[in-house]
């Protein structure tokens, strides 16, 4: 697996992750879960940007 690879399922991975904490603090409920929820959503969105700005930068590289 390339590096390039890698970073693309680690960043996917880690998005992911964030949106399913996010939501599972929205159910949780209360005030702390409702901030954590909001800024996990914050940067899930962050990393799929920053994903996305990554593969355009990239995108001559190949895989191997």
């Amino acid at each position: 697996m390339s590096l390039k690879a890698f970073h693309i399922f680690f960043i996917a991975v880690a998005a992911l992750t964030l949106f399913g904490f996010g939501v599972w603090c929205v159910l949780v409920g209360g005030t702390g879960y409702l901030v954590m929820g909001v800024v996990s959503f914050i940067a899930g969105i962050g990393l799929v940007i920053y994903g996305v700005k990554f593969l355009q930068k990239l995108k001559d590289v190949r895989y191997l």
